[in-house]
């Protein structure tokens, strides 16, 4: 009878961790955020719920909510979560990457870098001394083209693998449009971005400030990886750009800070490459839920897939129910998100390539083209 009593207390005593199973990696998740509203946090959800058989989560880093922000908005909220996942799935919380216990013998370790744009060079230095392997880091991946330029090379002297958070190149409505120009002679692919802020002046001030980087930066960042990655679009390729001034719109608006800040709040361009190939994108704020591409032969419309389809809605609705007041767009990207983190972890656990995922050297060259069109379309609307 006390046998049995002894060994109930030291089961209780030895945790259960998480641990990658067979052809899986460790996956450590590196800025999770708030639930419900950190991108971080709907990463680590959909690994828990085992969407990606190839990733095991085993770690969270989280400095803000684990540190200062405990106390503040979203901090209880994270405190929360944490406890439930420590108790039933054993993952492991910690306030710095530094503080990570060893990798698993014949393991190999996925980093997922989800934190501020501003602090990802400084994250991506601490994940390659702690020995990991691969690295998926969001999108834009760092503030400006200088940074990221350096966290390339430092990975490449380091032999990681860094592969690129850019969901929108392995969407649906991208590769249907980019089959249909492809079969079709005289095939013009226009990609049209839209999001749901208010049209008033606090609602896009607010945002100006938030994502200062700038629209093309920022919302529109992923229809520039789309050029690069598939349409041979580099700053030196470009043979001219031309805003669609009729469309676009630039403004200067206060910030809740009282600082002014200018920004697109709407764009449209059509790019030329010395190749002779033409791609246009348009971004809305304000233009709603839905994002589109389209086919125009002559001028005419002659094909159009969105985002979400009549599928994604189904799958929408049902997540809505799940994660009530979540935001919108993790829901409308769902599969996407998935379809990228499966094919980078599969990547790192058994050396499967990534086919279709953007490489830290695409966004680098994303972020040159962002840089260079910025002023560019500036001057067109403005000058």
């Amino acid at each position: 009878e006390f046998q049995k009593e002894y060994e109930a207390i030291l089961q209780k005593k030895i945790k259960m961790v998480a641990a990658a199973g067979d052809k899986q990696c460790e996956v450590v998740l590196v800025g999770c955020g708030a639930p419900m509203r950190g991108m971080g946090w709907y990463h680590a959800v959909q690994m828990l719920k085992n969407k990606c058989p190839s990733a095991k989560l085993c770690f969270i880093v989280e400095p803000w909510f684990m540190g200062a922000g405990a106390s503040g908005p979203g901090g209880p909220e994270f405190g929360e979560f944490q406890k439930e996942y420590e108790e039933k799935d054993g993952v492991q919380f910690f306030k710095s990457v530094k503080d990570l216990p060893p990798i698993a013998e014949g393991k190999k370790r996925l980093a997922l870098i989800s934190g501020r744009t501003a602090d990802n060079p400084r994250l991506l230095t601490e994940c390659i001394e702690g020995k990991i392997s691969t690295i998926y880091l969001e999108k834009p991946g760092a503030p400006t083209v200088a940074e990221l330029s350096k966290m390339r090379d430092e990975a490449a002297a380091a032999g990681v693998a860094v592969l690129m958070g850019y969901n929108k190149n392995v969407c649906k409505y991208v590769s249907k449009a980019r089959e249909y120009a492809a079969a079709n002679e005289g095939s013009h692919i226009t990609f049209v971005s839209n999001n749901a802020y208010e049209n008033t002046p606090e609602s896009l001030g607010e945002c100006f400030e938030r994502n200062r980087e700038g629209m093309l930066k920022n919302m529109a960042i992923h229809e520039l990886a789309l050029l690069v990655s598939f349409f041979d679009v580099k700053v030196e390729t470009i043979e001219k750009c031309v805003a669609d001034k009729e469309f676009s719109s630039c403004q200067t608006l206060k910030g809740p800070s009282g600082n002014d800040f200018t920004d697109f709040d709407k764009i449209k361009f059509t790019i030329t490459t010395k190749s002779g190939k033409s791609v246009s994108v348009s971004a809305d704020r304000c233009g709603g839920d839905v994002s589109w591409a389209k086919v125009d032969i002559n001028g005419e419309e002659k094909f159009r897939h969105s985002m979400p389809d009549e599928e994604d809605k189904a799958n929408v609705t049902v997540l809505q129910k799940e994660y009530p007041g979540a935001m919108p767009y993790f829901f409308s990207q769902d599969p996407d998100y998935i379809t990228v983190k499966e094919k980078v972890a599969d990547f790192c656990a058994n050396g499967t390539e990534a086919t279709g995922i953007a490489t830290i050297d695409i966004a680098v060259e994303t972020l040159r083209v962002a840089e260079y069109l910025t002023p560019t379309l500036k001057d067109q609307l403005l000058g």
